[in-house]
């Protein structure tokens, strides 16, 4: 089971998470671009937003059968993960849809960075697993 669930952990994250970070970046080019799409960029990151919301509960129940739930490298990315959740809720997703009436950007790329830069890192724990009895 330990084997099913973490395969689909990191197949929800690829799949999911993937497509928003590279939605996000290019949307404030494609806003001040003429010929970008942020309409179509928005959208991707607003569906898979949605989607998204399956990696962490695929986390949950992975740290749940390995019996790491307590362990410090699963908290920090749990705390990770709601803040990118937050980031990407309150700043990224509203500062598209008023990118898109307004041709303002103004901070949208630095919340989308800071949406990357929690999700890169959050990867990061996954792969070391400080503290890990695997030697991986």
């Amino acid at each position: 089971m330990t084997k099913l669930f973490l395969s689909l952990h990191v197949l929800a994250a690829i799949i999911a998470i993937g497509p928003v970070t590279v939605a996000a970046s290019m949307f404030p080019r494609a806003v001040r671009d003429a010929d970008g799409n942020p309409a179509l960029l928005h959208r991707i990151c607003r569906v898979y937003a949605v989607i998204g919301i399956s990696v962490p509960v695929l986390g949950f129940l992975t740290a749940g059968v390995m019996g790491v739930t307590g362990h410090p490298w699963v908290i920090v990315s749990i705390a990770l993960t709601t803040a990118a959740a937050v980031v990407l809720a309150l700043k990224v997703i509203p500062g598209q849809e008023k990118a898109l009436k307004t041709n303002d950007v103004k901070n949208l790329a630095m919340y989308t960075g800071i949406f990357n830069l929690l999700w890169a890192t959050v990867t990061v724990l996954m792969i070391l697993r400080p503290g890990s009895t695997t030697g991986a």
